[in-house]
Formats: structure tokens, C-alpha cells, sequence
């Protein structure tokens, strides 16, 4: 997410800016992201509260003073696209503030919604892989192999599991000095300022999930090698394809094999079958080797398919699916047991 702001009528309670404050001082490809620079924000609040605390003038002066203050802060830069960027947020902000009150409302949002949230933001985990390194080798230092299916079925639950629960303790935290900001307001703006420092919040801890979504098993293949002393390799060169291979491996007859981990095949059928057995001969891939930790929707039309095209399963020891396989006189040949898969790097790195 980009951060956009749409245009939107003005509201009834002029608290319900709050929400939309933060957009604009968030929104990266509209105004720059002016909201996370900090000193621009410790420069803006502290002009602005001297210009509210001066009491010498008017709320209508005062008002065109703070106006003028945020338009001399924004338009003082030394980059040309920053410049047009934060002219452009100034004009657009100053737009919004009708009254002293919108300009509370914009203090509010910045000291008690987008720098408390921006802080926030530093200790959400940028990966999972923190909360289950630790269990995944105690699995592994007491099952061996057998523990591997759960290995890799644990990673992704302990890792979203150990993140969501860190950013909830963020978010509490961030909670309740908010609500502490918003006491001195009736309960309808109140629930304004809360919902949208909620909402804001959310918004971007979403974009932050989506970063980390993806690489985690991954991390759990490179634990695995690292783990048990494996060599890796580089990918082979020009070679292009929509499949996604976490780790390649070089056997000792120079040829190569592709390691993908996953919990199902399912939303990748169509990516994997593009890997036909023509393509991998040409940048000398021997197979392409699949974790499956999920087989329900393995079905024998696929293993089939993707079994002449070079590519192998590894199954849960005790899944149903691979027993299935395993008795039948051509599919046998396309699965193997997960518990074998250390084994078989081993055998084709020519170490075992």
C-alpha cells in the first residue's frame, strides 16, 4: 500500500480528521511520507503549540499564523521531488484546518498517533525467524528426521504466532497512551481519535506482515541446511521460471536439484508444471524436489504429471497420501518419504 489519500467531504465532528491526518502524513507517492520524519514533526508541533499558547492574539490570527507556519516548514527543501511533495502536503493540510480545533486535531494526530505509532514500528519483528530457530533444533536434537514434517509445519505457526503476539504487546502499549490523550474528549470524538489511531495502526502492521509473509519457509530451508552442514549453490544462470526454489543443491554428477518448501501445491500447480522436463535438461537440472506438508489436494493427476517432468514429493512418513503412492508401480518413483530428504541430498552431494 502506497498510503493514497482519497478526497473525502468534510466531517461532522471535526475529530474524525484524525484518521485522515495520518494518511496524508503517511502517504509516500502523494506527499513524501512527511509524517515519518521525526524532527520535521518535532519542528512542526513545537511551532504550532507556541503559536496556540501565544496569547496576545486572536483564534483567528492565531489560525493564519499556524497556517503560515506549516506552509514555511514544508516548502524549505533541498530536493526538488521532496520540495514538490511537501508543497503539496502543506497546501493540502492547511486546506483541512478551519479552525483552532482542526489545528488540535492535527497536534493530536502527529504526537499522539504518528510518531508514537512510527516508534512503534522499529520493534515490530521484521521476520519470524527469532521465535522458531529455538524450537525447530529442539525438534530435530530429539526426533532427527522424523521431526522434520513438524519442523516445518511449527515454523510457520510459531513464527506468525511469536510476531502477532509481539506487535499486540506494541500496539497495547502504544493503546493506551492514546486513550490517556483522548480523555478530555465526549465519548464520539473520542472514539474517532481511538478508532483511527486503531485503524492507522492496523494499516500498517498489515504491510509489515505482507514483507515478512513469503520468506518463512524459506528461512526454515536454510535452517534445515545449515542445521545438518549442507551445501547450497547458486541458482543456475538464465535460468527463468515462475516456480519458486528455496535453496539448489549441485550433486556430484555437476548436474543440479531445485528445493522448494511448502506447506501445499496447490496455488503454485499451474507455476510448477511450466518447469517441464526440456526446460530443467537445458540448465542441466537433474529434478526439482517438493516439501509438502499438506497433501490433501496432491492428487494422482499431479504427482503424474509433475513426476514425468522430473519433479519429486516428500511426504509426512505417516501420511495416507504417501503409502498410497508408494504401492503404486509407476508413482512410487515421484515420492519419497520426508524423513529420507536429508539422506538424499547426502547420497547425491556424494557425501554419504
Amino acid at each position: 500500500m502506497n498510503g493514497n489519500v482519497p478526497d473525502v467531504l468534510e466531517p461532522m465532528n471535526p475529530w474524525e480528521n484524525v484518521y485522515w491526518f495520518a494518511r496524508m502524513l503517511i502517504s509516500t507517492d502523494k506527499y513524501g511520507a512527511p509524517g515519518k520524519n521525526k524532527h520535521k514533526m518535532l519542528e512542526m508541533l513545537a511551532g504550532i503549540s507556541q503559536v496556540l499558547d501565544d496569547g496576545s492574539v486572536d483564534d483567528a490570527l492565531k489560525l493564519d499564523i499556524c497556517k503560515s507556519t506549516i506552509i514555511n516548514l514544508f516548502t524549505n527543501s533541498t530536493s526538488k521531488m521532496r520540495s514538490v511533495k511537501n508543497i503539496a502536503f502543506a497546501q493540502d493540510i492547511c486546506e483541512k484546518l478551519h479552525s483552532i480545533k482542526d489545528v488540535m486535531v492535527l497536534l493530536l494526530t502527529i504526537k499522539n498517533v504518528v510518531l508514537p505509532i512510527n516508534l512503534a514500528m522499529q520493534s515490530v519483528p521484521n521476520s519470524d525467524i527469532e521465535f522458531t530457530e529455538g524450537i525447530a533444533k529442539a525438534y530435530l536434537d530429539s526426533m532427527g528426521v522424523k521431526g522434520l514434517a513438524s519442523v516445518i509445519n511449527l515454523w510457520d505457526d510459531a513464527g506468525v504466532n511469536g510476531c502477532l503476539s509481539a506487535e499486540r504487546a506494541l500496539v497495547k502499549q502504544a493503546f493506551a497512551g492514546i486513550r490517556s490523550a483522548a480523555e478530555f474528549l465526549d465519548q464520539d470524538s473520542a472514539d474517532w481519535v481511538l478508532t483511527a489511531f486503531i485503524q492507522e495502526f492496523e494499516r500498517r502492521l498489515g504491510q509489515k506482515r505482507k514483507a515478512r509473509a513469503g520468506g518463512s519457509l524459506e528461512n526454515v530451508t536454510s535452517f534445515l541446511f545449515d542445521y545438518y552442514g549442507l551445501a547450497a549453490h547458486d541458482k543456475p544462470e538464465h535460468f527463468k521460471t515462475d516456480i519458486e526454489v528455496d535453496k539448489w543443491i549441485l550433486c556430484k554428477d555437476k548436474w543440479l536439484i531445485g528445493i522448494s518448501c511448502k506447506r501445499t501445491l496447490r496455488e503454485r500447480w499451474k507455476q510448477v508444471s511450466s518447469a517441464d522436463r526440456s526446460v530443467l535438461s537445458s540448465f542441466k537440472i537433474k529434478q526439482l524436489w517438493h516439501l509438502i506438508t499438506f497433501d490433501a489436494d496432491l492428487s494422482d493427476d499431479k504427482v503424474a504429471a509433475l513426476g514425468a517432468q522430473n519433479h519429486v514429493f516428500y511426504l509426512k512418513d505417516d501420511s495416507i497420501r504417501l503409502e498410497h503412492y508408494l504401492n503404486h508401480s509407476v508413482m512410487k518413483d515421484f515420492v519419497r518419504p520426508m524423513s529420507a530428504f536429508i539422506d538424499d541430498i547426502k547420497k547425491e552431494q556424494g557425501v554419504l
